[in-house]
């Protein structure tokens, strides 16, 4: 399990990162929202699922808002 900040989101190109507590920061993909929103704020702390992506790297998947 990833906990963060979401770094960067860009709504055009439908991607974004997810910058964890560690200091990791992982790439994810609109498509990986949790409950199929396109979007997500920036500066909202979110869980995520640390996956191997189609490049071989680690990216966030089953991104989702963390509730306080």
């Amino acid at each position: 399990m990833i906990e963060g900040v979401v770094a960067d989101f860009d709504e055009h190109a439908g991607w974004g990162v997810l910058a964890a507590d560690d200091g990791e920061r992982f790439f994810f993909h609109c498509v990986s929202i949790r409950g199929g929103g396109r979007r997500i704020d920036v500066g909202v702390r979110a869980g995520a699922t640390r996956s191997v992506g189609q490049r071989g790297r680690d990216e966030a998947t089953d991104v989702h808002l963390l509730v306080n």
